[in-house]
């Protein structure tokens, strides 16, 4: 990969930054001669960092925990995608304007559509933060009414299901069977210090059809696992990321790969 005094930075801001965006961006800048660079960063101050994306100028910036909220009032433009959960993970600057997307969000819906899941589907959905808000969204943006959010926390869960028209409960009971089950948690995540957890129960899983896990590292998280040992349907966290990553690659450059280079690059950012 080339670099000089006109490559185009693009990076990410994590509190725990993956190699993921890392090798897929960069992967095909070098495959489709583009004069970019991917860098991830673990800021120690978020305002700084967007300041700094705004003045260097950075083209593009990914935003992940726990800065998804945090950025909102630091952007000038929300895009649909972004302004309705009001949650961001995808920042684009244009001579200095900074705009504001969720990719996360445009991702989901498209994985919807692609597994055919059936809206009168009755879902649980653990979490309630910013992964969450863009699940539940998608959810109810594709026709999903009969659902449960999961969270612990009494603020942020209840915000969001009464937001999506959705029902907030702390712990499900033994008649809350549903034969969708998505987790939006950094349980399973490798180095969140859940790694050896699954987000439901042993019963929760046998009694469901089809889980979703968004955590996509590893690739075949503990609930994953569990689920196709129990022969369910599954649906993985790195097909969410890739998807992702596909949009905020073409936000950034305006180039969208063919289909089987964009293949190549989602499975070169899951080797170590």
């Amino acid at each position: 990969m080339r670099i000089n005094k006109d490559t185009v930075l693009c990076m990410s801001l994590a509190a725990k930054p993956s190699n993921f965006g890392t090798r897929f961006h960069n992967y095909l800048y070098e495959e489709l001669d583009l004069n970019f660079m991917y860098k991830a960063f673990a800021p120690h101050d978020i305002k700084q960092a967007i300041l700094g994306v705004r003045g260097l100028p950075v083209r593009g910036c990914a935003v992940s925990m726990p800065y998804k909220e945090v950025v909102i009032p630091l952007v000038d433009e929300m895009d649909a995608s972004a302004q309705e959960i009001q949650s961001v993970n995808t920042i684009v600057n244009t001579d200095g304007i900074l705009k504001a997307y969720n990719t996360d969000y445009i991702a989901i819906q498209k994985i919807i559509e692609k597994h055919v899941i059936d809206p009168k589907t009755r879902f649980v959905l653990k979490g309630s933060g910013g992964m969450a808000k863009a699940v539940a969204f998608a959810l109810k943006s594709k026709g999903f009414k009969n659902g449960i959010i999961l969270a612990k926390n009494e603020i942020s869960g209840s915000a969001l299901a009464d937001a999506t028209g959705y029902v907030w409960k702390k712990e499900l009971s033994d008649t809350d069977e549903a034969d969708l089950l998505i987790n939006a948690t950094p349980v399973g995540m490798q180095g969140a210090g859940y790694e050896n957890e699954t987000a439901f129960l042993d019963k929760e899983i046998r009694n469901a059809k089809v889980i979703f896990d968004v955590v996509a590292l590893p690739e075949n998280t503990p609930l994953i696992q569990l689920a196709e040992k129990y022969g369910k349907k599954t649906i993985l966290g790195s097909e969410v990321f890739a998807l992702q990553a596909l949009e905020q690659f073409y936000l950034y450059t305006g180039v969208y790969p063919e289909k089987e280079l964009f293949h190549a690059a989602a499975t070169f950012s899951r080797t170590l």
